[in-house]
């Protein structure tokens, strides 16, 4: 089991495949496994290194959280492999790690995909995220508070299916590695303090900004200003999707990831 020691902080990762190397940062309560949906498909063709983000999965939970630690937990990896420059794809909360290494390291990044994601979150989601929280810390039960995420990430027709929904709660409440209430509401707290809105005319690597077109956690129209606000940023919208873009259509998404990532290619493999 691959482990980085960094800060005093355990940070597990996987590496995939061959070819350039492709680094995929995780959300909020999220770990490694959540890319699972689009592995294999893109380890084809990219060496895919995955990480736990600290305070999730097989990473240390029980530590101090931020959008900027957990972007040099990234940098660090990236040190820890020999890598020079990578491509960073990073959903919902990983998308502000991304955006947050691809400003302070630019040197390090090929691109960056911003999927689902934001420079501030707003003021209604940091409510809706403190109360999730509330409800963990009290002992709410799982398969209700799962069952409540779930309602803010997919799409209504995920609902339609019985055995779906079904089928993802028995995953999700006999996952191995469940994130601790402590932790889930240290990355909730992480998610508010960052602001990144005053520097976004100061990311300088290729950006492309992917959003699902039915999301209605950070809606369409989050994903269009943010890409008005990055100098030459491209914006893709994935049809069908909600907010867990990479859950509900990977196929869609990695045929735009790769497009993305073929344009601008470059740099060397682990």
């Amino acid at each position: 089991m691959p482990l980085l020691n960094h800060q005093d902080v355990e940070l597990y990762y996987e590496l995939h495949g061959s070819g350039p190397p492709l680094l995929l940062i995780a959300g909020l309560a999220s770990d490694s496994q959540s890319w699972l949906p689009v592995l294999s498909t893109l380890a084809e063709q990219y060496t895919v290194m995955l990480l736990d983000n600290r305070g999730v999965g097989r990473s240390t939970q029980q530590c101090e959280t931020s959008i900027e630690l957990m972007a040099a937990d990234a940098l660090a990896l990236l040190d820890h492999l020999d890598l020079h420059k990578v491509h960073l794809v990073g959903h919902s909360m990983g998308g502000m790690v991304a955006l947050e290494t691809a400003l302070r390291w630019p040197e390090r990044v090929q691109s960056v995909v911003l999927l689902a994601s934001i420079a501030r979150n707003s003021n209604r989601n940091n409510l809706l995220f403190a109360d999730w929280a509330d409800h963990c810390e009290q002992g709410t039960d799982q398969a209700a508070w799962f069952r409540t995420i779930l309602t803010w990430i997919l799409t209504e027709r995920f609902f339609d299916t019985k055995e779906m929904v079904d089928a993802a709660l028995a995953y999700l409440l006999a996952y191995p590695w469940p994130q601790s209430a402590i932790a889930f509401r240290r990355q909730v707290e992480a998610i508010a303090c960052y602001d990144a809105t005053d520097r976004l005319g100061q990311v300088s690597v290729p950006t492309c900004v992917m959003a699902g077109e039915l999301d209605i956690l950070l809606p369409l129209h989050c994903s269009e200003q943010l890409a008005r606000q990055i100098p030459g940023a491209a914006l893709q919208v994935i049809a069908g999707a909600a907010h867990s873009v990479h859950t509900e259509q990977p196929a869609a998404l990695v045929t735009a990831l790769i497009t993305w990532l073929k344009t601008h290619q470059e740099g060397g493999t682990v």
